[in-house]
């Protein structure tokens, strides 16, 4: 599945060194946005890979989103990501991050509040010609403009809202303070330069702090991890927790799961400690699934299927 992630902050903030350290991606300079995928950390899949031989191993990874600066326009173009990121700045010296994350809270409530206005604009024009369903539509519009201009953000409206607006103010919002107290950014955008050998010897061996910043977005975003292993590939998958085999098989192929016809299932750590797939299922760790088995989180899975 594509998981979308927006960094947003204010001028100077460093929103594109956090891009560059998340993705090794090298911006462009057009003043559009820079879009790149930031994998996901997890020493399960590594060890999967080296039991069964891997050739090629593909960590799970979310996608990344960063639009220059701020304001209701530029802020639009991160309606369709799931999670914020708030890059606050903490070297600078001259910033408090805690008010910094006021005033982005607030850019946010202004970009939806422009968001709203415009949509009501642009419907009650529309409602003119007598539709009762755009009449009403206006209506709600109306009344969220007024919550708004309460200073009351969409997430706190206790009605249902319309799918057309993809709020910006109902998404997760994770503070990331660049800096003292938080992530140096600069030096993580320059070790993401590096061979991963060379950044790892930098580190002692110890774990990128974004990795963890990655995975808390992933938490956050309730999602789970599965595996398919194979001596070709071995990877990494990304489900919304809740999710069924038939919604695995569609996020490896959409001809895999039209195809669906069982799932075998074992768990990351008994296909491990047994050496393989085949001598996991001969210790009786693997079982048989159907399309409506709910996956959990470490399952490892082989899809079988016809077209």
């Amino acid at each position: 599945m594509a998981v979308e992630a927006g960094i947003v902050g204010l001028p100077s903030s460093g929103k594109t060194t956090l891009f560059r350290a998340l993705t090794h991606a090298t911006p462009h300079g057009s003043g559009k946005e820079h879009v790149g995928m930031a994998q996901l950390a997890d020493e399960r899949l590594q060890r999967l890979a080296a039991t069964v031989r891997a050739r090629k191993v593909t960590p799970a990874a979310l996608r990344v989103v960063d639009v220059p600066g701020t304001g209701p326009q530029l802020l639009g173009g991160l309606r369709q990501v799931d999670a914020l990121l708030a890059v606050l700045d903490g070297f600078s010296g001259t910033r408090d991050p805690e008010a910094d994350l006021e005033t982005l809270k607030l850019e946010l409530l202004l970009a939806d509040r422009d968001h709203v206005e415009r949509r009501l604009q642009r419907v009650a024009k529309q409602a003119k010609s007598g539709d009762a369903r755009l009449r009403a539509e206006a209506a709600e519009l109306e009344r969220l403009l007024a919550h708004l201009d309460a200073g009351r953000t969409l997430a706190e409206w206790q009605g249902e809202l319309p799918a057309e607006l993809e709020p910006l103010t109902t998404k997760p919002l994770l503070p990331l303070v660049n800096g003292r107290g938080g992530v140096d950014l600069q030096l993580e955008a320059e070790l993401a330069e590096l061979a991963p050998e060379e950044a790892a010897q930098f580190r002692d061996g110890g774990e990128p702090p974004l990795a963890a910043v990655v995975r808390r977005l992933a938490e956050t975003l309730g999602l789970l991890t599965f595996f398919t292993a194979g001596e070709k590939e071995t990877r990494a998958w990304l489900l919304p927790r809740g999710a069924t085999a038939l919604d695995a098989a569609a996020a490896i192929h959409t001809d895999i799961a039209r195809g669906f016809i069982r799932c075998e299932v074992v768990r990351w750590d008994d296909l491990v400690q047994a050496g393989g797939p085949a001598e996991a299922a001969r210790a009786g760790k693997q079982r048989l699934e159907g399309k409506t088995y709910v996956v959990q989180d470490g399952d490892v899975l082989n899809v079988r299927f016809n077209l």
